[in-house]
């Protein structure tokens, strides 16, 4: 209705008003179907597989927790300290009462036997 408000000046017979005005619609219909439309399949693709990943981290999510249980309690302490408490090794260190450096190489080796549990090989 913009456009025909804009080309008023168009309109050459008052008495062919509902013509000119259906011809304005139509045309601009036109022009709005011709526009490039995004692909709707796009979006469907992007969506494809979100099930999936999160069928995975699940199932992942699990045999972490599974190896974990396998481990010792000292080692799922430090572990669970680092990276559920998001402490680093100075803040580790300090609440156990062990140097930094002791803390780091106990780090070390609870992630070594995490990676040898998890995934046997």
């Amino acid at each position: 209705m913009i456009r025909a408000w804009r080309r008023r000046s168009t309109l050459r017979e008052r008495e062919r008003r509902n013509q000119w005005l259906a011809t304005i619609v139509r045309n601009e219909a036109f022009r709005i179907h011709a526009r490039i439309r995004p692909d709707a399949t796009a979006a469907l693709e992007g969506q494809e597989g979100v099930e999936d990943q999160r069928v995975v981290a699940t199932v992942e999510s699990a045999d972490v927790r599974a190896a974990l249980g396998r481990l010792s309690r000292r080692d799922r302490q430090l572990l669970t300290m680092r990276y559920q408490l998001d402490l680093t090794q100075a803040e580790i260190a300090r609440q156990l009462g062990i140097p930094e450096g002791t803390a780091k190489v106990r780090l070390h080796r609870a992630r070594n036997r995490l990676r040898r549990v998890y995934a046997p090989g």
